[in-house]
């Protein structure tokens, strides 16, 4: 199967309707102008404060993730090759909601900046007292033009509206890449280190990035 076949019930694209003008952008849409750091399936474009984490698989070495980080929130960006003519998140949504409450957590579908989106409260490890903890992340998507972008807002800006717009205007500033090589629908989009960087072992590299 590749990226031209639909699912037997194709769903909707969900984006902004100024998503072709405002991001997040396919190559073909961006300002080749503009100095974008290259990872491959993704370009961001460098900023005071932002800082940049390749979240690297252990074993493989690949790149699965790239972590974006303003102060204490960070926003993870993760690109997926999607049919041309119909949508992924709708139906990604389900599966993660699915996985939360499976794990005991819970989640609430609302309607913000980018489209609809989770907010979730996810177990995490007990505190020192033993006491039950839970983190709250916000997962967002946007399909575009044969490619699906997922985000999972985490830190101060997954409950502070304030800060949750910052992080939404940084994952509208990422451009997507998504290659002519045909590939499957939910297929990872390959990511790599900038040129240049090297790669310490599993756990994820970290650069900081400037405007």
């Amino acid at each position: 199967m590749t990226d031209e076949d639909e699912a037997d019930q194709p769903q909707p694209k969900s984006a902004p309707a100024d998503r072709a003008v405002q991001g997040p952008l396919d190559v073909a849409e961006a300002n080749p102008a503009r100095p974008y750091i290259d990872l491959g399936g993704v370009k961001i474009m460098p900023r005071d404060g932002l800082g940049l984490r390749l979240e690297v698989e252990e074993g493989t070495g690949r790149v699965v993730a790239v972590g974006l980080d303003v102060g204490e929130s960070s926003l993870q960006v993760q690109p997926f090759a999607a049919p041309r003519s119909s949508g992924l998140w709708h139906e990604i949504r389900g599966q993660i909601e699915q996985q939360i409450l499976s794990q005991g957590g819970s989640t609430r579908l609302v309607d913000g900046g980018l489209g609809p989106e989770l907010l979730a409260q996810i177990p995490a490890q007990p505190g020192p007292d033993g006491r039950p903890v839970t983190r709250i992340a916000r997962f967002v998507g946007v399909d575009g033009p044969r490619w699906f972008l997922r985000g999972v807002v985490s830190g101060d800006a997954a409950v502070d509206p304030g800060l949750g717009a910052v992080m939404e205007e940084l994952f509208r500033s990422v451009v997507v890449v998504r290659g002519s090589s045909p590939m499957p629908p939910r297929e990872l989009i390959p990511l790599h280190m900038p040129e240049g960087a090297q790669a310490e072992g599993p756990a994820p590299q970290r650069a900081q990035l400037d405007a």
